[in-house]
């Protein structure tokens, strides 16, 4: 399926990586959003689970292995041209992972990654939906600890 000017949502899988008071942003290296940072993630494949994707697409970013908490969010982006027509659609289901060692290193889709103080992310210019599903998963992984 096309992801430019798609018939069908496509369904992407963004995974926030925490580390202690870090999450692992990267820099975009493709259309869309080129050079912008988010949160490490792709499109996931047929026959492959949400949190499957989860694991791959970090593993082939950042060459960590995560640990899965659990599903934080599921939102929509979708950008339009100036005629209106959809260019890109995706649904984001994006899940909270810990990666308590190792050191990652930028491949794949990203240009760029690193550990960000959960108090500075506001410095990367993120998308307001990744700020909130950020702020989301500290929250589950608080949650997920006094139990």
């Amino acid at each position: 399926m096309t992801r430019q000017y798609p018939k069908a949502p496509v369904v992407g899988v963004g995974v926030v990586i925490l580390r202690d008071d870090m999450v692992l942003l990267v820099q975009r290296a493709k259309d869309p959003g080129r050079l912008t940072w988010s949160l490490p993630g792709g499109a996931q494949e047929l026959g492959e689970t949400v949190f499957d994707a989860a694991r791959r697409e970090v593993r082939e970013e950042t060459g960590l292995d995560v640990t899965i908490l659990g599903l934080v969010d599921v939102v929509d982006s979708i950008r339009r041209d100036a005629e209106g027509l959809i260019v890109y659609h995706y649904t984001l289901v994006d899940v909270a992972a810990e990666s308590l060692f190792g050191e990652p290193q930028a491949s794949s889709d990203a240009a760029a990654c690193r550990w960000v103080r959960r108090a500075r992310t506001d410095e990367f210019k993120l998308w307001t939906k990744t700020s909130e599903v950020i702020a989301a998963a500290f929250a589950l992984r608080e949650r997920l600890r006094k139990r």
